[in-house]
């Protein structure tokens, strides 16, 4: 009698890993020098030396199970750093736009967030056809892999240097909109590092609230940035008409504090979704420890190390224009610590960084799929990322000068 199979179809659309790909690519190839590693996004600047002693001075909390809302202290230093970061205090409180209590949640790092919101947003049928949820491409898998396990379909929407790498999500037709549950975007972004300005993310919000979309923006880089501070989506929610409905974002300190490891971030926005995604979290989700939590409220009370944090990934940005120049399609991104290089190639680049130099970058196809050849899709089934690689700016000063250097010997 034949075993019934146990894998459901539904993830036959899923994309690779990025970083298995990579070392397929690269695999039994020896570096060509001493390697250093820039195709992970994962900082390796210093976190603030408070993080340790927070979570040593409450390590007996780990022997409780942790509320899904999180702490009254976590709530209140998040609500105080985005009353900070956004210029938006006066929305923050009990009765107003925003309620720490009811519209703020931790999440165990965004990405189980990023996923989970899909499966709390998407109907089993919407305009009475299977749903879609859109997303960028290039896009961060997870979002991918959200829309099937909600049993969406995913589509990818260009977003090129021809429209300065925010995807035209207004442009595509009503009936795919009208079936659309969700809408994912990312500002900066990964890999382009743009930035969504005020004027795109309230149009975007509009267009939501018009055809019945929840609009999910990841903001996990928004306090890492070259010059001016990237504008939020919860900014242009209420300076649209004073609500957050329609509209959750998500924010981590992996970036902002140098802390991937501490998995802790938080998501907030419309009222009744955030109610329904508590009734799911309590259920199903992941909880941030109370050590870990405490810690994170420290880090979002204190400013001083993001700014220190942004500060020398400034540094490390100049030196690429240094270095680079006007080679390479190079520009200074605006967000976020990615060059996003265009080399004709990327994975043939990638390839030869490696063999020549022992730089390991990733190819930029690696993070795209061919479009959805869509209306407001100028680049059809095109594979947005293939000419590009992926150059993430994480490594000390010294070593970025040395992978940046061979880089621009060997390209």
């Amino acid at each position: 009698m034949t075993a019934p199979h146990a894998m459901h179809s539904r993830f036959d659309g899923l994309p690779d890993s990025p970083f298995p790909r990579l070392n397929a690519l690269i695999e039994g190839v020896q570096p060509g020098m001493d390697p250093i590693i820039m195709s992970l996004g994962e900082p390796q600047h210093p976190f603030p030396d408070f993080i340790t002693r927070t979570i040593v001075e409450n390590a007996q909390s780990f022997g409780k199970y942790p509320p899904i809302i999180g702490t009254p202290e976590f709530r209140a230093a998040v609500a105080g750093w985005l009353g900070r970061r956004y210029d938006m205090a006066d929305a923050i409180g009990p009765g107003k736009p925003l309620d720490p209590d009811h519209q703020i949640l931790p999440v165990n790092g965004t990405r189980e967030a990023l996923f989970n919101a899909a499966l709390v947003a998407t109907p089993p049928m919407k305009a009475a056809t299977r749903p879609a949820i859109l997303m960028p491409n290039p896009f961060y898998q997870c979002y991918a892999a959200a829309a099937l396990a909600a049993g969406a379909d995913p589509v990818y929407i260009a977003a090129t240097a021809e429209n300065g790498f925010m995807p035209d999500f207004a442009g595509l037709h009503d009936a795919l909109l009208a079936r659309t549950a969700m809408i994912y975007v990312c500002s900066p972004a990964n890999p382009q590092g743009s930035v969504a300005s005020l004027g795109y993310l309230k149009e975007l919000l509009t267009l939501a609230r018009l055809h019945g979309i929840l609009l999910a923006v990841d903001e996990c880089y928004a306090d890492i940035y070259d010059r001016d501070k990237p504008a939020g989506a919860l900014q242009a929610a209420l300076e649209l008409d004073g609500t957050l409905d329609n509209l959750i974002v998500f924010h981590s300190l992996s970036k902002r504090s140098s802390l991937p490891g501490l998995r802790s971030g938080f998501c907030a926005g419309d009222k009744s979704f955030m109610a329904r995604f508590k009734n799911f979290r309590n259920i199903a989700a992941p909880q941030v420890p109370l050590p870990l939590m405490a810690a994170s409220a420290a880090a979002w009370s204190e400013d001083d190390h993001a700014s220190d944090n942004r500060a020398l990934y400034r540094r490390k940005i100049d030196m690429a224009e240094r270095i680079l120049g006007n080679r390479f399609g190079f520009y200074r991104p605006a967000g976020g610590f990615f060059l996003w290089l265009d080399v004709g190639n990327g994975e043939r680049a990638a390839y030869d960084l490696w063999a020549k130099g022992g730089v390991k970058v990733l190819p930029g196809a690696y993070l795209s799929r061919d479009n959805s050849g869509l209306a407001g899709d100028t680049h059809n089934a095109n594979n947005p990322g293939t000419s590009y690689i992926r150059v993430a700016l994480v490594e000390s000063e010294a070593k970025t000068q040395i992978a940046l250097s061979r880089m621009a010997e060997i390209l």
